[in-house]
């Protein structure tokens, strides 16, 4: 298996809370005083997809995808454990611990400051969110807490594979447990458009990079000119976003707050039932801990574009997936020092001499 070379956190990805609450307020500034330019893009709509949006959200993606060597998939067997823990907390443990705190959160402690079919719309943007366990800033925080980035392609390549199977009926039943109706054909549009297509993309430009150049210039040269491509394209979405988000916003600036609640506490419970359980399997410290990353963040450009899809660009639910972007690098900074202080709880040594390079 390739050595694979992770990306630093960059100043846009470090300070990303920062802009993405600049975008948002700029969004709503938008909305308030020159409404003509959301209105303007909303023209732009095919099949309840808006064009611009998913122009953006492939900027996103497509880069991300890149960075995903599927051959790595090939020698999964080597070195399992830590691949059960990440599929098993990922899709069978952290899409219905999403649904359970956020229902309880909305529907209970909330339930004063929230009218009920606002929770719902809330509730399904939190269980877009726990359906899509994050496959690219899990490269960074990889990277920060010294894990085996070999390993951590796997994981990743092997979510980017599963959620291709597994995202739509997740989403569709626990949506329907909400009675929430969603479509199937407008589920499997999304994960088309917004998975498959810059998946496919993603893996043929670095075949044919890899084939011609060599897989050290794609790495070094040509990977790092789209450093900062998905985090403009989601600043870009923010301010359309929530251009078309800004009533709501200003009608209800405390459910922002309210939001963040369940999603911080989904957070944290996740990361530790992957690392601790990392720990009772004595995995190594740099595998244990990109397992606990990977199931604690979240694939929040997938969220809002399905989200924008199903039930359009000014829905509460759009707005929950936003606030998923907007608490969770804090957050996951807090984790990535939390696992840097820790290591000592996990067998000493590394992974290294246990992978095939």
């Amino acid at each position: 298996m390739s050595k694979v070379k992770a990306a630093e956190i960059n100043f846009f990805q470090k300070y990303l809370t920062v802009w993405v609450a600049l975008c948002m307020g700029a969004g709503v500034l938008i909305g308030k005083f020159l409404p003509g330019i959301p209105q303007f893009f909303g023209r732009f709509e095919y099949a309840n997809v808006s064009i611009p949006t998913a122009i953006l959200i492939w900027v996103m993606i497509y880069p991300m995808m890149m960075k995903v060597d599927f051959e790595s998939v090939k020698n999964v067997g080597k070195n399992p454990k830590g691949l059960y823990v990440t599929w098993v907390v990922n899709w069978l443990i952290k899409p219905f611990t999403m649904f359970g705190i956020a229902s309880f959160f909305f529907y209970v402690v909330f339930k004063g400051f929230i009218p009920a079919d606002l929770g719902k719309e809330y509730l399904a943007g939190a269980v877009l969110l726990g359906a899509a366990p994050c496959t690219a800033m899990v490269f960074v925080w990889s990277q920060l807490t010294k894990g085996n980035p070999a390993y951590t392609v796997v994981q990743v390549a092997t979510n980017d594979l599963i959620i291709l199977i597994a995202f739509v009926p997740i989403v569709k039943f626990l949506l329907g447990v909400s009675n929430v109706s969603v479509p199937w054909d407008t589920l499997i549009i999304s994960v088309v458009l917004f998975v498959v297509i810059p998946l496919a993309a993603g893996v043929l430009t670095r075949m044919h990079v890899t084939n011609t150049k060599g897989t050290a210039y794609f790495e070094k040269q040509f990977l790092p000119k789209f450093d900062n491509a998905t985090i403009a394209g989601l600043l870009l979405m923010l301010v359309l976003l929530f251009s078309f988000q800004g009533e709501v916003i200003l009608n209800n600036p405390l459910h922002i707050l309210l939001i963040a609640v369940p999603l911080t506490i989904q957070t944290f419970l996740i990361f530790f039932i992957a690392y601790l359980t990392a720990r009772v399997q004595k995995l190594p410290h740099d595998i244990a801990a990109p397992a606990g990353m990977i199931g604690a963040s979240n694939f929040f450009e997938l969220s809002v574009a399905v989200a924008i899809a199903l039930f359009g660009m000014e829905s509460p639910a759009a707005l929950a997936t936003v606030v998923g972007v907007l608490t969770e690098v804090p957050i996951m900074l807090i984790l990535v020092k939390i696992a840097n202080k820790t290591p000592h709880w996990f067998p000493q040594g590394t992974s290294e001499k246990r992978m095939v390079h």
